[in-house]
């Protein structure tokens, strides 16, 4: 691996390119904070698709996109003086020196759990009124139930043992399934909202990403269901002609694959 002369020379050359880009490049000399947000967002969600298929060589790409975003934003904010990339990583920098006090201060932890409880607490003691601020209100709403949950988990909202969460997912079907029998559709989304919201939180107790998760399993949909769409176009049949029965057998054997 590099060393840090090395790694420096590398960013300072993304620099020198992006002020170059910059004024030269049609395309570039026209972004703005705002034309750029949405790409943001797809080179961040690129990035987690190759995380999940553990490419490496894949993550590599999408971070340098991902860098070169930051670099852009940074370079943007420059030209009215609002900030420049060294304010951007002075910043963090002073951010992480705040809220690891037990790194750079005399604050004492025994666990993981210890520093994320700190870390809610300065937060609230930076002058946010709640740990939920930080929260974005655009997140995908699995995403944000996660992250609502870990952050009140945080200031010790939170149950004691798994088990106790698996009975709040239970006791939550239960009232589902109380109104669907009863039919009313506004009460069945609520209460189908109610089950989701308490198995992500069991997923954290589980110690495992629900996004990651049901990612995993839409792969694994696709991946069979595709063998399946092969398949029936090997037998010159379309699904809509095929039964169940004769589907069945041939996702038994994606299943193998």
């Amino acid at each position: 691996m590099s060393n840090k002369a090395t790694q420096l020379k590398a960013f300072e050359r993304l620099l020198i390119i992006m002020d170059e880009l910059r004024e030269q490049c049609p395309w570039d000399k026209k972004q703005t904070l705002e034309s750029l947000r949405h790409l943001t967002i797809e080179e961040v969600y690129e990035l987690g698709d190759a995380i999940l298929d553990n490419d490496l060589d894949e993550v590599k790409k999408e971070l340098g996109d991902v860098l070169l975003h930051i670099v852009f934003y940074a370079k943007i904010g420059s030209e009215t003086n609002a900030f420049d990339i060294a304010d951007v990583c002075n910043s963090i920098c002073d951010k992480l020196v705040d809220r690891h006090p037990h790194i750079y201060g005399d604050v004492k932890v025994e666990n993981e759990e210890d520093v994320k409880r700190n870390w809610e607490q300065l937060k609230l003691k930076e002058g946010k009124n709640s740990v939920l601020e930080g929260v974005p209100k655009s997140l995908p709403a699995m995403v944000k139930a996660n992250r609502i949950q870990d952050k009140v988990a945080g200031v010790g909202f939170d149950w004691e043992h798994p088990e106790q969460v698996f009975e709040k997912v239970e006791e939550e079907l239960a009232e589902l399934k109380v109104e669907i029998a009863k039919g009313n559709q506004d009460n069945i989304e609520s209460e189908f909202g109610d089950v989701l919201f308490s198995m992500i939180n069991y997923a954290r107790f589980l110690k495992i990403s629900p996004e990651n998760a049901l990612e995993r399993t839409n792969k694994k949909f696709v991946k069979r269901f595709q063998y399946l769409e092969s398949k029936a176009k090997d037998l010159n049949k379309s699904l809509e002609d095929m039964t169940l029965k004769e589907m069945d057998v041939f996702w038994e054997e994606a299943k193998t694959l």
